[in-house]
């Protein structure tokens, strides 16, 4: 064997074994090899932060063929990722498989094509150190908080409980969001609107602005009235009603001529915003396609090592000239001359990015998602990325924005507006539009008729709206990653895996699509915030990514920005020590067994409440949801399958089944198959009377339960299930949402 090419992903192999030649083979490392022990610290702190690395669970053999397979070859090639974790991986393999350092060639590529492949064999280099050491010092750092920290939550709050630099300060953004919601007073306003007509039958909104030639909140229902009085109004014949979400209306016929006193046009423009870094390609995945984070990370991750798109943990907005000039010809092409930018258009990439490398693109602009064979998440992920890039290089949209002034010939004085908006030229918007958070939308005015000034328009009727100020929306996926970056809190590679850990941790919950914090996370962050006030400072956190930067560009030794950090953290858990036991939240009440303080407490399922008397007194109290307490007196206790008895448990996607022995059974169950299979037993197990074959089975649909066939999808018969069981039953996994 030449050439030996070790990467780390098997279809990211397989990509690059089509450029290469019969002379080379492509092995794959599957991620990592080595890292610190799963059980043990792993850090040696009186040798300088010495690690100590082991084969990772499951990789032995891998290690084992590749060394067979470097003892064949002539010649070792690395081609792990390009950031820093590739870095590391290329170093762990040559540390592993006996490599030398000097002479084994690491090749870098930005995206997986033909000329990429050949330009980084032409071009080879050396494992750098810099790199390997920077994530050697975030990985041993983290290893430092998590081992370091974590005991201390178990000594003071709960023994399952965990601390990371980066989870931790993610877990206390989402805490504050919700305090400040659980803070907010809401405030009364009230919108009074009428439609004007034109002559050619138009109809043009305005709502009203200024009062006596003042601007003036009207707050409640009374201001309301009182305004509308002057309008001569009788108020008592009006009606007010109530919507669902119990806000109150005024609708009442009101014929009045209306005279246009004034109106402004403003010619503005809206640039295209830039190529896809990894973060705006995670936010905007979010909202427009409803992708998680992780999700949007694995999905781009095939798309890269299949050769679609360019690397994906990027925080560059640069586009190469090639892929500029490539998107103004198809441009040019596709939409003519008038939308292209003649030199194209350069972005300015944030002054702390990670990688000086391309934005995420595709490797080839001419290439849809149907000439490439992608269908699904992945066609849909691909034709995002690919129509936002090419929009980046295209024309600004023209808008003209027109105000118009009204004044009532009844109350001359008063003022009431029309807003809107028109697109003179479209530019980028002919290809893609961006899409904005939900909390930052504002009202779009809609198009307007050309009118003269001293036109008068009559009104049809009037509506006054009830409104209340909203408090700040908890965080989504995608405002938590914007927010993250704009704090300079972690980095593109660590979006992903810091949203999963802290909801798979009990930390947060996912409702509706957005993150909410448990009363674990209150605590934890009270407590962190009290004791590590440092480490949960977003400054401070910004500045060891900063530092890790640095190490990255040879300008800090790693051991020294560790040592002073480990400095900085034994005070800190030194402080921590001035609590003696448990922290203590107390109910209020005393307990009826013993008479002792009642005091929340902490378990896997959730808060309760217990005696602060154990463990002489067992006292407890649930503090669950009531529908989630409901199943667990149902179905905890009974015996399990696979061994001990079967427990109610709450997951990232509602309640489901284990056994009382987890981890050492790993028997999981659906309360749904149960649910089921009760009601199977009462309503169905009769033949399917349309083809005679299957059985009328339960399933369960989002609303309610019904009898289906069990040769389902070759036999469609469905069946209601009589009256009573619907009204006791629904779907057990949605009953506590």
């Amino acid at each position: 064997m030449k050439n030996l090419v070790i990467v780390e992903s098997p279809a990211k192999g397989k990509t690059i074994e089509k450029y290469l030649g019969k002379d080379f083979t492509v092995k794959a490392s599957v991620g990592h090899i080595r890292d610190l022990p799963a059980k043990g610290f792993g850090v040696d702190l009186e040798k300088n932060f010495e690690p100590t690395y082991e084969i990772t669970d499951g990789k032995k053999k891998i290690v084992s063929d590749l060394k067979k397979l470097v003892k064949q070859a002539e010649k070792v090639w690395i081609a792990t990722d390009e950031d820093r974790e590739g870095e590391a991986i290329g170093w762990h393999l040559c540390q592993a498989l006996d490599l030398d350092l000097e002479t084994t060639a690491r090749i870098t590529f930005h995206e997986i094509t033909k000329s990429a492949i050949a330009h980084a064999i032409e071009n080879p280099r050396k494992i750098d150190i810099d790199l390997v050491n920077a994530q050697q010092a975030r990985r041993i750092l983290d290893r430092i908080v998590g081992y370091k920290v974590s005991p201390v939550l178990w000594e003071k709050i709960q023994r399952w409980l965990s601390a990371g630099r980066v989870q931790s300060v993610a877990v206390r953004l989402i805490v504050e969001r919700e305090r400040e919601i659980l803070a907010f007073v809401k405030e009364e306003s009230w919108k009074i609107r009428t439609n004007l007509k034109t002559e050619k039958e138009e109809n043009i909104i305005v709502e009203l602005s200024k009062i006596q030639g003042k601007a003036k909140t009207l707050k409640d229902l009374v201001s309301v009235q009182k305004y509308l009085a002057t309008l001569w109004m009788e108020v008592a014949k009006l009606e007010t009603k109530e919507d669902k979400k119990w806000n109150l209306s005024i609708e009442c016929l009101f014929v009045a001529p209306f005279t246009l006193i004034s109106q402004e046009q403003k010619a503005s423009k809206r640039s295209p915003g830039a190529p896809f870094t990894t973060s705006t390609l995670q936010q905007e995945a979010s909202r427009k396609l409803g992708y998680s984070v992780s999700q949007t990370m694995t999905i781009a991750q095939m798309l890269y090592q299949n050769g679609h798109i360019t690397y994906m943990r990027t925080d560059s907005v640069n586009l190469s000239d090639l892929a500029i000039k490539s998107c103004g010809d198809y441009i040019l092409e596709q939409f003519g001359a008038e939308y292209t930018v003649k030199w194209g258009r350069k972005y300015k990439t944030k002054w702390n990015a990670q990688e000086a490398h391309e934005a995420i693109r595709p490797t080839n602009m001419d290439k849809s998602w149907e000439e490439l064979g992608l269908d699904g998440s992945d066609a849909r992920l691909y034709r995002l990325i690919r129509e936002r890039t090419i929009a980046s290089q295209m024309q600004d949209a023209q808008v003209e924005t027109t105000t118009y002034q009204f004044a009532p010939q009844i109350q001359p004085e008063d003022m009431w507006i029309a807003k809107g908006e028109v697109i003179k030229f479209d530019g980028f918007m002919r290809l893609y539009t961006e899409w904005t958070d939900d909390e930052e939308v504002g009202e779009d005015g809609a198009r307007l008729p050309a009118l003269t000034n001293g036109d008068v328009l009559n009104s049809e009727t009037l509506k006054a709206l009830q409104h209340w100020s909203k408090p700040p929306a908890r965080y989504t996926e995608a405002l938590l990653v914007k927010k993250l970056e704009s704090e300079g809190i972690g980095r593109p590679s660590t979006y992903a895996p810091t949203i999963t850990t802290i909801v798979d941790r009990g930390y947060v919950e996912k409702e509706d699509k957005r993150l909410k914090p448990t009363d674990i996370a209150m605590t934890v962050t009270d407590f962190l915030s009290k004791y590590f006030e440092q480490m949960m400072d977003y400054k401070f956190t910004a500045n060891v990514e900063e530092e890790f930067d640095t190490i990255a560009e040879g300008k800090l030794e790693w051991q020294k920005m560790l040592g002073n950090f480990y400095q900085w953290l034994e005070k800190q858990i030194e402080g921590s020590g001035a609590i003696k036991g448990k922290i203590e939240e107390k109910v209020g009440r005393n307990c009826p067994e013993c008479g002792k303080e009642l005091i929340y407490k902490f378990s896997r399922g959730g808060k309760f409440i217990g005696c602060s008397g154990y463990p002489e007194c067992k006292y407890l109290e649930s503090s669950v949801n009531p529908k989630l307490q409901a199943l667990k007196d149902k179905y905890d206790w009974l015996p399990c399958e696979a061994g001990g008895t079967i427990v109610v448990r709450t997951g990232r996607f509602g309640p489901f089944l284990s056994s009382s022995l987890y981890p050492e059974v790993k028997w999981i169950g659906k309360l749904s198959d149960f649910e089921g299979a009760e009601l199977t037993a009462k309503y169905g197990w009769h033949a399917c009377d349309k083809c005679g074959e299957g059985i009328m089975k339960v399933k369960f649909s989002k609303k309610w339960p019904f009898l289906a066939c069990s040769k389902y999808p070759t036999c469609k018969n469905a069946e209601n299930l009589p009256k009573e069981a619907l009204e006791k039953s629904q779907n057990p996994e949605d009953e506590t949402k």
